[in-house]
Formats: structure tokens, C-alpha cells, sequence
């Protein structure tokens, strides 16, 4: 049988984070169950008491290829570096120039949605292709490959 990953991130505020990364990768937030409009609606419906509704959110790949992205409120900060971070791969194929003006947009266009972007690293012309680290509105760091 096969395995399935989700990725799992802690967060202050899930709903945002969830809406930060559905926007990032063209995923969407997981719809409530059937027979519910919302997700306050069904949270209702099953007694979540109001003050625990953005406990978690999910986000899932519309084609269903990709894995769920779980986020999970925790009560503590980001204390460090991540051990585990996501790339992004928004330019596969490319090199030199044409690599990095793609990265350039994308890191644009995700400083739009709230990232930060923390450093560039230039293709070397050895080993090194060039990415840019960048942090996801909670401070969870990635990059762009």
C-alpha cells in the first residue's frame, strides 16, 4: 500500500498561514465537510466552543498530486532555524540569468502576500544554481529553487 505525506507547520494564527501558503502554491483551503457551508458552520455543528475555531487549518493541492499542508495553533514562537524546510521549485530547467529573474518574481510576488525575504544565492557555474531563502509570515523559512 502506498504512503501519502502531509506536511504539518505550527503556527500562532493557522487560518492565516493556511491562507499564505494556499496562495504560495496554488492550493486551496481544504473544504468543510459535505452537508456544511463553513468551517465556523461545522465547527459548530461538532461543539468547537468559538475561541478554539482557528486551532488548525488545512490546505490541499486542487489536483490532489501535492501534499496536504496541516497547520496546528501552538501557544510558543518560531525559537530557531527550521530543521526541515519546503523549495519551492518555480524554475525547474532554467540557468544563470533566466533562473534568477524567475526567483526575482516569485519573491516578489510572495513578499505581496507577507513573506520576507532573507537571502539570494548566486549560481556558481559549479554545484550552485542559485536560490532565495525566504521566510513564510510566521518566520517558517523556505526557498525558491
Amino acid at each position: 500500500m502506498g504512503r501519502t505525506v502531509q506536511i504539518t507547520f505550527d503556527a500562532a494564527d493557522p487560518a492565516a498561514v493556511a491562507d499564505f501558503w494556499a496562495a504560495a502554491l496554488g492550493y486551496e483551503v481544504q473544504a468543510p465537510p459535505p452537508g456544511f457551508d463553513s468551517w465556523p458552520e461545522a465547527l459548530t455543528a461538532f461543539g468547537v466552543p468559538p475561541e478554539l475555531h482557528n486551532s488548525r487549518s488545512a490546505v490541499v493541492d486542487p489536483e490532489g498530486t501535492g501534499p496536504r499542508l496541516f497547520i496546528q495553533q501552538v501557544p510558543e514562537a518560531k525559537a530557531g532555524k527550521n530543521r526541515l524546510h519546503l523549495d519551492i521549485r518555480v524554475a525547474p530547467g532554467l540557468t544563470g540569468d533566466e533562473r534568477m529573474s524567475a526567483l526575482e518574481a516569485e519573491s516578489d510576488r510572495l513578499t505581496a502576500l507577507g513573506a520576507t525575504r532573507l537571502y539570494r544565492v548566486e549560481p556558481d557555474g559549479r554545484m550552485e544554481h542559485g536560490f532565495i531563502t525566504m521566510a513564510d509570515p510566521e518566520g517558517n523559512e523556505f526557498c525558491l529553487d
